[in-house]
């Protein structure tokens, strides 16, 4: 029964990598063939890093991502802190209306808010661009910041921020050297979830981006209509690249404060 089990992992990972690794591979691709494997080079990405349009929708890209994530980090602690000072009922109301658009279709949240920049942009002269993005971003990130820190809350002692106080701390210094070293390894997963969820996000994106402004999501999107380029597989593989990073740097986190705090179970 466990060679079983471990013949299904091993063929739900090639699943579901196999494709990654072949784009991976083709990225390499001397030709643009996407099914015979003519030789070594690297001028996809040489030519890659010449393309206008993606080095400028990369760099939009990243700089949204930077700012949504920092922003919505901001007021996810905010949020959280005020979250797990309420009551048990009206906390519970509060979580499951945070955690609705978590659960909504990414599309009906990416054209809800689509509507509304609609009716402000007739109001307030607001054009669909770079703040609509951002503030798309930032909406959909804020829950997910929230999620990662109100565990910590949970793991917490209650009374740390009494006892501080008691020992003479002002209720500030009682948060910054009492609650936010507890609170912090949340506050950076939710960070580094953020980005790469922002990073990452097309549907929303899409709705509310106009063509002063796009994300790399939506520039591959229009790429892809046309003739499929060897182009895309290099900036694929970058992407994949630089997610599985965070990921690890993520992993890495975790693992460092779970030694600290004595929690570590790994080997």
């Amino acid at each position: 029964m466990k060679k079983l089990a471990h013949l299904y992992l091993v063929l739900v990972m090639l699943f579901l990598y196999v494709p990654i690794f072949v784009l991976i591979v083709f990225s390499f691709n001397e030709t643009k063939s996407r099914s015979v494997f003519s030789g070594f080079t690297l001028d996809w990405y040489e030519r890659l890093f010449h393309n206008e349009i993606i080095i400028s929708s990369l760099v939009n890209t990243i700089i949204i991502a930077v700012l949504t994530s920092i922003i919505s980090t901001i007021l996810g602690t905010l949020a959280a802190i005020g979250i797990n000072s309420m009551r048990k009922v009206p906390k519970a109301v509060v979580m499951n209306i945070t955690n609705m658009p978590i659960i909504n279709p990414e599309i009906v949240t990416g054209v809800s808010l689509m509507l509304l920049f609609v009716f402000f942009a007739a109001r307030m002269n607001l054009e669909f661009g770079f703040v609509t993005l951002l503030l798309a971003h930032i909406t959909f990130d804020v829950p997910y910041v929230i999620l990662n820190i109100m565990p910590k809350f949970k793991q917490m002692d209650p009374h740390l921020y009494e006892a501080a106080q008691d020992l003479g701390c002002s209720p500030f210094q009682a948060f910054k050297k009492v609650i936010l070293p507890e609170i912090m390894p949340g506050i950076v997963s939710g960070f580094l979830i953020a980005f790469t969820y922002s990073l990452d996000d097309f549907v929303i994106s899409y709705f509310t981006s106009g063509s002063t402004s796009q994300t790399l999501p939506i520039t591959i999107y229009s790429m892809t209509r046309r003739k499929i380029s060897p182009e895309i597989n290099a900036l694929s593989t970058l992407i994949f690249l630089v997610v599985v990073i965070v990921l690890i740097v993520k992993h890495l986190i975790e693992t460092r404060t779970a030694k600290k705090n004595g929690t570590y179970k790994g080997a």
